[in-house]
């Protein structure tokens, strides 16, 4: 269609963006074409459902984009080097896979020559500044468009939307979960959870599950190379798939269930839970072989690193120089971590048992108390003797000056 306005959406197959194809056509935007892209980062869809879905909310074509090898390669594995935790818990699931969806739909937005890319964020989210961002930084200039913030929808409305639309949906008044999944985990919110004094039910939790029922415990072997795992128990495994076999075993039991109120970017707190059981366990094992590894010095400026790490990616700055200026410094203290570490997966826990590394600089004989040990006792007094000169010194003046 010469001349057409074509919009193209970052298309989850959920409620929400089915619901934007439709309003897109809507004469309150007014779109002539509606693509809609359906990124794979590794989360569980029904393609024909998803296509059916967005057929029949009027999308005039449907993309499917492989990006899950892509997703692990880069996003996944670099939160591993990181061992990024945001705020201390959370493996950033979201927002990790955020800057994988959105670049895939500015690219197909260029090759289009479209006016316009869409996402289904809401005014209150993070993800609304992760899609922008990452759309600006593929497509600088592209208006982007967010029905959800434009206009308010409560749940059980847009539900009502969908089923007069002819939308198939699935979530229902009594199952209202926002449920997001990749690889790398699932976030699971609205419904009962906005409470925060309300335990999660059962009932939307896929990846893990309950401890109470957990199998007896079992010792995992995870190999690195250069800070990266690339083996389970010997076998040697891609990225991608290395993460859905840690999926797999430590969701039997129970470990990687989140339940924690978070600090939005955008300056409210709310209740958010995860399920990210291989995430929790590669990052416990890589910290693990880290401590065996990396000097004191390496460790000491790493671990703020990693904080502001974390935070730069959880408001939407993967595309940003400090993001890629903390990498280049991670990059360099991977080299040497290679090794195994032994875990024991127990219910909703991962206990690292064992580490160990060709190039340890934890040394056995400097560290025992046994015969044999190796440690300068000799030097110690004279360490401690300069190590003290400035607290003397201080306390000296603090009794000249209390007695002035």
């Amino acid at each position: 269609m010469s001349g057409a306005r074509v919009a193209v959406v970052a298309y989850s197959g959920g409620l929400d963006t089915s619901c934007i194809v439709a309003w897109l056509k809507e004469d309150w935007y007014g779109y002539d074409e509606v693509v809609a892209v359906l990124v794979d980062v590794g989360q569980e869809f029904d393609l024909e459902e998803s296509i059916t879905r967005a057929e029949a909310a009027g999308a005039d074509d449907v993309l499917l984009v492989d990006r899950k090898d892509a997703f692990a390669g880069e996003q996944c594995a670099r939160a591993i080097l990181t061992n990024a935790l945001y705020e201390g818990k959370y493996p950033l699931v979201s927002a990790l896979s955020r800057p994988v969806i959105a670049g895939a739909v500015a690219e197909i937005a260029l090759e289009l020559g479209a006016e316009a890319v869409v996402h289904g964020c809401t005014g209150k989210g993070n993800d609304q500044l992760r899609f922008e961002l990452a759309f600006k930084a593929h497509y600088p200039g592209v208006k982007v468009i967010a029905p959800l913030r434009d206009r308010i929808w409560t749940r059980d409305e847009e539900i009502e939307y969908a089923i007069a639309k002819g939308i198939p949906v699935v979530q229902t008044a009594s199952a209202p979960y926002s449920i997001d999944e990749n690889l790398f985990g699932r976030a699971i919110e609205a419904g009962v959870l906005e409470d925060p004094w309300n335990a999660p039910p059962d009932e939307p939790y896929a990846l893990t599950s309950e401890p109470g029922t957990a199998p007896p415990p079992l010792e995992v072997t995870v190999g690195f190379e250069c800070g990266l795992p690339v083996s389970i128990d010997g076998e040697e495994l891609s990225l991608a798939e290395l993460i859905t076999r840690s999926n797999r075993v430590a969701g039997s039991y129970g470990i990687g269930r989140i339940d924690m109120i978070e600090n939005r970017a955008v300056g409210i707190k709310s209740r958010e839970v995860y399920e990210a059981p291989g995430a929790i366990m590669l990052i416990t094992a890589h910290s693990a072989l880290e401590d065996v590894v990396l000097t004191k010095d390496e460790a000491r400026l790493k671990r703020p690193l990693e904080q502001r790490w974390t935070e730069l990616v959880y408001e939407g700055c993967w595309h940003s120089p400090a993001r890629e200026a903390i990498d280049a410094f991670v990059d360099s203290t991977q080299q040497l971590i290679t090794g195994d570490v032994r875990v024991e997966l127990r219910p909703n826990a991962v206990v690292v048992t064992g580490r160990r590394s060709p190039h340890m600089i934890y040394a056995a004989g400097l560290a025992s108390y046994g015969t044999g040990e190796t440690f300068p006792h000799e030097a110690a007094e004279g360490f401690i003797r300069i190590s003290s000169l400035e607290t003397e010194l201080h306390a000296a003046r603090t009794r000249t000056s209390s007695r002035a």
